[in-house]
């Protein structure tokens, strides 16, 4: 794995009940895992790691943060991206990174 690594996934979009509404998908653990070991010590506020984002013809840059109860990076999802690509909560989605380090 590296930052030209593009990693391909499918992953079900979830709601988290805060403060607002945040719709997530979560990375697969075990890619989870790697990645963490890839880029330890390189992370941001909270853990976080910058990427590329596709989903569908829609690319945008943000970050994943790790989720420890999991152990899975979660990937948030934008109202406008959710919009532009038609899916919402329930929903499994394809998606693509890739981490900007």
């Amino acid at each position: 794995m590296t930052s030209n690594t593009i990693y391909k996934f499918k992953g079900k979009v979830w709601v988290w009940q805060g403060e607002g509404a945040w719709h997530f998908v979560s990375l697969p653990k075990d890619k989870s895992t790697g990645i963490r070991k890839l880029y330890h010590g390189l992370t941001g506020g909270f853990g976080s790691l910058p990427v590329k984002v596709t989903i569908g013809k829609t690319t945008w840059k943000t970050s994943i943060f790790p989720e420890s109860k999991a152990g899975q990076y979660m990937l948030p999802l934008k109202k406008d991206v959710r919009k532009a690509e038609n899916f919402s909560e329930g929903d499994v989605i394809t998606y693509k990174i890739q981490v900007l380090i």
